[in-house]
């Protein structure tokens, strides 16, 4: 995905109404080593470069280690274990980790943690894990002295890119124009930046006997929004720099330059309310991976476990019974009217099943304890790859598929190897809505893909 035009680095400031692309070294004054990342910036020499970092020599030949940190604490005091938490079926960290690994200009993706549940987490998303020692696991601890100790453990990294896993809109896109910056345009350090536009005005404490005063505007002269720039605010997407800066104490430093994203992808979650808002931005411009999802026409689900909840009622005359919510028949009805063929599966052979899948005129594959062996057939007859396939599990027989599927659930209550495998976790439990959740899910990508092709089609056309 290419970025959008309005996307650029290095400007001072965009013309009203344009995306103007000028670069610029940026200076700022010496700041605490010891404060979160962009609190401080390195002192500069009159060529705008940091006299502390001392250049490390290079191996004629030698390609830099570029790594991608993410610096995921288990303590989080706003939101119990916040980096894990499912946002939009997906861990928190989750959304980060994909883009970096996408993205495919790193030579490690790093998650540096002290909490086991994170570590399986980063694990399943294809990071590594460097468990982070007591010192730096502290509520006072800052992300620089994390860093430092990434780097002390990893001595083959030559430039460390420190993601957010709070930055869940991030994508590709932005960690491959930041790299290219360094590698081609020879920035030592890029961090991410917001434009805002917001008044400022002077802080008057309780008690203070003096009037506020405007910090960026003239009250008599105020302006339009329209015929303001704004002000360039960091937004805390990621922060690169390079060994010997960090080494130093700082991440921002030496010839530096900023990578402005626009607003929508700008999204930071510190509290708990921030999180129904944060769902609906990703849901919207979030990055969901590299496949076509607008291409899936095969939704294969589970009846136990999944559209069902499992259970089974006896009659007084010995019949047995299943039920299942109103709601996930229509949302496979949804699917159908989009032309996704729906395929139930069984590991049984009810005869109510039969009636049930007769009813939501979907094809049943019952006795199939072979979930990989079926869905590759009926693949096969239908002449489809795994990525136009979506599937629906809940246990171990179904982690292959979850895999391999382009789009795969599982309900809150599946098995712990299940909940592992799917690139989706629903809210809503087995045979109360799971079913009906996944397909609006799955439609709602098709959607956002289809609008990003004939999006890419318009912008196509106008040049």
């Amino acid at each position: 995905m290419d970025p959008p035009a309005e996307e650029f680095n290095g400007s001072a400031g965009a013309s009203s109404g344009a995306a103007a692309s000028r670069k610029h070294k940026l200076s700022c004054p010496g700041g605490d080593p010891k404060e979160k990342p962009g609190a401080g910036s390195a002192p500069k020499t009159e060529d705008g470069r940091n006299p502390l970092a001392k250049k490390k020599k290079e191996e004629p030949g030698r390609k830099r280690h570029f790594a991608a940190l993410i610096l995921a604490r288990g303590g989080s005091k706003g939101i119990p274990l916040k980096n894990i938490k499912m946002l939009a079926g997906v861990p928190l960290i989750g959304w980060v980790l994909r883009a970096a690994i996408d993205s495919e200009m790193f030579d490690s993706v790093w998650v540096s943690t002290d909490h086991d549940e994170i570590e399986k987490v980063a694990k399943t998303f294809g990071a590594q894990v460097r468990r982070r020692s007591p010192e730096v696991s502290k509520d006072s601890s800052s992300s620089l002295e994390t860093i430092q100790e990434f780097l002390r453990l990893n001595p083959e990294v030559d430039i460390v890119g420190n993601i957010q896993a709070t930055s869940p809109c991030l994508h590709p896109f932005h960690l491959k124009k930041a790299v290219e910056m360094i590698t081609e345009e020879g920035y030592e350090s890029v961090f991410s930046v917001v434009r805002r536009h917001h008044f400022r005005w002077q802080e008057v404490r309780k008690g203070e006997d003096r009037c506020t005063k405007p910090l960026n505007l003239n009250p008599a002269k105020r302006p339009r929004r329209q015929d303001w720039d704004g002000e360039l605010c960091e937004n805390g997407s990621f922060y690169f720099a390079t060994r010997e800066l960090v080494e130093q104490g700082y991440l921002q430093g030496g010839k530096m330059s900023y990578y402005e994203m626009l607003p929508e992808y700008s999204v930071d979650i510190d509290v708990d309310i921030d999180w129904p808002v944060a769902e609906q931005r990703v849901l919207r411009y979030g990055y969901f991976g590299k496949d076509k999802l607008e291409h899936v026409k095969l939704f294969v689900c589970n009846i136990e476990g999944c559209l069902t909840n499992g259970q089974v009622y006896l009659s007084a005359n010995g019949e047995e019974l299943i039920s299942f919510n109103i709601k996930d028949s229509v949302g496979i009805k949804m699917l159908q009217d989009q032309g996704v063929e729906v395929v139930l599966t069984s590991c049984s052979d009810c005869p109510i099943q039969k009636l049930m899948a007769r009813k939501m005129g979907c094809l049943l594959q019952q006795n199939e304890p072979d979930k990989l062996k079926l869905v590759e057939s009926l693949m096969k007859e239908r002449n489809l790859t795994w990525n136009e396939v979506a599937y629906l599990g809940y246990d171990e027989p179904d982690v292959k598929c979850l895999n391999l599927a382009g789009i795969s659930g599982v309900p809150p209550d599946a098995l712990g190897v299940a909940l592992k495998s799917a690139k989706y976790t629903c809210r809503n439990p087995a045979g109360e809505g799971a079913v009906r959740e996944l397909a609006e899910h799955i439609l709602l990508l098709k959607e956002k893909a289809r609008s990003k092709s004939n999006q890419d089609r318009i912008d196509r056309s106008t040049f």
